[in-house]
């Protein structure tokens, strides 16, 4: 990215505890809210990811900046002999994130975890099969973080990115634009606590190096096979890469 990108423009804390006070804030109307904002397609989106990481039939799955477990949820329901872990910074996302796999009966196969994707408490090469589902732009150091994932993937491992990205095509460029400067800011601001936190989403997404841009970065990181799907006419891209 170009610039950091924080929540909160008048305070001085870091990034990353910003981010997680914000998370913790919105964190019990999260859920209701993406489905408004995105009209229920995220779930379409995260059902791709899905297939992707199953198909490497993986055992050992790190779902980073889980939030509430919607991915580890649909990855525990489609691989049920993995064992998954959601990794997060936000207490109240993974709270919420927990009475949830609770409810589904999901607590023996995922395991919520309080902690930092640039300081990721594993050792190196364990997991099969990582992913980051609209995560990866809220690190404080995007380098580092995905270094920190490179290194807890096993070689041969999968690593799967879905992240927002900007159409380039009339009208959904000119749609998206409308879209995440001021739909996202006012539904946010009409229904959320938070008052800057939309806005946050909306500029961060908007900041964030896609496309190419993101697979250089992937490639920078140690990553190889690096691939992107573009999803909803542009709207967000999947990103698919291998641990040699």
């Amino acid at each position: 990215m170009s610039k950091i990108i924080k929540p909160y423009k008048d305070s001085d804390a870091t990034k990353k505890t910003q981010v997680a006070n914000m998370f913790d804030t919105i964190s019990g109307n999260y859920d209701g809210l993406n489905r408004v904002i995105t009209f229920g397609i995220d779930v379409k989106w995260r059902k791709k990811v899905v297939e992707i990481v199953k198909a490497t039939e993986p055992k050992k799955i790190l779902d980073i900046a889980t939030g509430t477990g919607d991915l580890a949820i649909m990855l525990s329901n489609s691989i049920s002999t993995a064992k998954i872990i959601g990794l997060d910074i936000s207490a109240g996302m993974l709270e919420v994130g927990n009475e949830k796999i609770k409810t589904l009966g999901l607590s023996n196969s995922i395991e919520m975890v309080l902690g930092d994707s640039e300081k990721i408490p594993y050792e190196d090469n364990y997991f099969d099969a990582i992913t980051v589902s609209y995560g990866v732009r809220n690190f404080e150091d995007l380098n580092k973080g995905l270094q920190e994932i490179h290194r807890v993937l096993k070689p041969g491992g999968t690593f799967v990115v879905l992240e927002t990205s900007v159409p380039t095509k009339f009208p959904f460029k000119q749609g998206y634009q409308f879209h995440s400067k001021v739909i996202l800011p006012f539904v946010g601001r009409l229904f959320s606590k938070d008052k800057t936190a939309y806005r946050y989403l909306s500029e961060s997404a908007n900041s964030f190096p896609y496309g190419e841009q993101f697979n250089l970065i992937l490639n920078s990181a140690g990553f190889i096979n690096v691939k992107d799907f573009i999803v909803t006419f542009g709207v967000s891209t999947i990103y698919k890469a291998n641990k040699q």
